[in-house]
């Protein structure tokens, strides 16, 4: 009886892990789009603005900024701005487009690695 039991969970539990990789896996195989980037960093806008990201993130337009750029994506503000922050009254063209160019990439790269995940199922 114990046998069956378990078995019974074992189903349970594969039907649900499924559902979730399942949904996960519905999303769209398009690059994200600069709309949807502005919409997420507008959002992390309305985080720094509320005080999640402490006084050092609203002390300024460009700590605002850097804020901003980290809260979208830690690993692109890691690899294009941390070493070197934007400073008050800079246009960094050349870092944007890297900084757009690593949210484009880090995208497919996660796709890339739902995709393992569906191959496998």
């Amino acid at each position: 009886m114990a046998n069956s039991r378990e078995t019974l969970i074992l189903l349970g539990l594969m039907l649900y892990l499924s559902s979730l990789t399942t949904t996960t896996l519905a999303k769209s195989h398009r690059p994200i789009t600069d709309v949807e980037i502005r919409e997420k960093k507008h959002d992390c806008y309305a985080d720094i603005e509320s005080g999640l990201w402490g006084w050092q993130c609203k002390s300024s337009t460009t700590a605002k900024e850097n804020c901003a750029l980290r809260c979208l994506s830690p690993t692109c503000y890691e690899l294009v701005y941390e070493s070197d922050p934007l400073e008050e009254g800079e246009k960094d063209y050349v870092r944007s487009q890297e900084y757009k160019y690593c949210l484009h990439r880090s995208e497919k790269s996660s796709e890339r690695s739902l995709g393992f995940w569906s191959d496998s199922l």
